[in-house]
């Protein structure tokens, strides 16, 4: 596995929220995916708060 490649258990994550470096961001429901996901993130910063509510934010390089 790549250094810079992180995967994340999806077991407790309802939904993804992709935060765009225009500061948009695209929220993914992820109820009834997450068994059919193998999520690969880019280079960036991953912030994982499914264990307390359910939402894994990712914020790619350049995003604060």
């Amino acid at each position: 596995m790549n250094q810079l490649t992180r995967f994340i258990n999806l077991a407790k994550a309802r939904t993804l929220v992709y935060h765009l470096p225009d500061g948009e961001n695209i929220e993914i429901n992820l109820a009834g995916l997450r068994h059919h996901l193998d999520l690969d993130f880019e280079v960036g910063r991953i912030c994982d708060t499914s264990e307390i509510d359910g939402v894994i934010h990712f914020f790619p390089n350049g995003c604060a």
